[in-house]
């Protein structure tokens, strides 16, 4: 039989003090497997010490646009092409991947892993906050970051499997309306990024799981509950990620969030995982 494992992210560790708690707490409960830090934001260091202290060294969640909450976030380099005059990054914006400097885009990268490094903590993954690494609008970044993840020995939150590349965007939608690219080139993409991941030696997970959808549109926390239980169910053979954004109820936090940091100590959900005999991991 075929075996599944699963990698269960907290993400947007370093968003705000109280989505940093509550990971933390999350950490500290055995509840995640792994967290994600945004390195560019004024809560970082308190964040990657809280989580780190629970056992957990986070990956390194490449940022290259700013949300509004929690004070200006920065970036490491002087990069034109990313930051607003006053030296903020600008707000995030699904066409920043078809303005930025490719050359400017790594060399924030390198400063974003650069800083984890001097704080002794060596991540072993990279991902894209809003997904703007990944091309979905029509940017190129994408080869670029598998080339720098290779020269690092990190693995990418890239999968396999091309469908839930499509929920960072909306489900359903063949291709988001900003992107410049229809469904069949944002497949082929995908293969040759896929392809050129091996090539490098670079590791991917399996496949990816998350929850697109805003509380209005999932109706209960139940229904969260059920929707990715089912794509648990629905998972391929190997190691797959299941990435959250865990927060609670406050200022500028999307009200699913706090349904999220409900579901992961969920006892039901907990059983209800185990039950499908996939294994918990902290890599892929």
């Amino acid at each position: 039989m075929a075996v599944r494992r699963l990698v269960i992210t907290a993400d947007d560790l370093g968003r705000d003090p109280l989505t940093d708690q509550v990971i933390a707490e999350l950490a500290a409960a055995g509840a995640i497997t792994a967290a994600s830090l945004l390195v560019t934001t004024p809560h970082t260091d308190q964040a990657a010490r809280a989580v780190h202290a629970a056992g957990i060294t986070p990956h390194l969640h490449t940022c290259l646009v700013a949300e509004s909450t929690g004070g200006p976030w920065r970036l490491l380099t002087d990069a034109p092409s990313l930051h607003e005059p006053d030296g903020d990054l600008r707000l995030a914006d699904p066409l920043t991947e078809l303005r930025v400097e490719e050359g400017e885009v790594l060399a924030e990268l390198e400063a974003q892993l650069g800083w984890m490094h001097d704080r002794g903590l060596r991540p072993r993954a990279v991902d894209s906050h809003t997904g703007t690494l990944y091309g979905l609008h029509g940017g190129g970044l994408l080869p670029g970051a598998l080339h720098w993840a290779a020269r690092h020995g990190l693995a990418v939150r890239l999968p396999r499997d091309p469908e839930p590349l499509r929920h960072l965007d909306r489900p359903g939608a063949a291709a988001p309306r900003s992107s410049l690219l229809g469904p069949t080139e944002r497949e082929a993409r995908h293969r040759r990024a896929v392809d050129l991941a091996d090539h490098l030696g670079v590791p991917i997970p399996a496949a990816i799981l998350t929850n697109p959808l805003p509380a209005r549109l999932l109706g209960s926390y139940e229904a969260l509950r059920d929707r990715l239980l089912h794509g648990v169910a629905q998972l391929p053979p190997g190691t797959s990620e299941l990435f959250l954004h865990p927060s609670g109820e406050g200022p500028g936090i999307p009200p699913e969030r706090a349904w999220e940091a409900r579901l992961l100590p969920d006892a039901q959900w907990r059983d209800a995982l185990a039950s499908t005999g996939v294994e918990l991991v902290d890599r892929w």
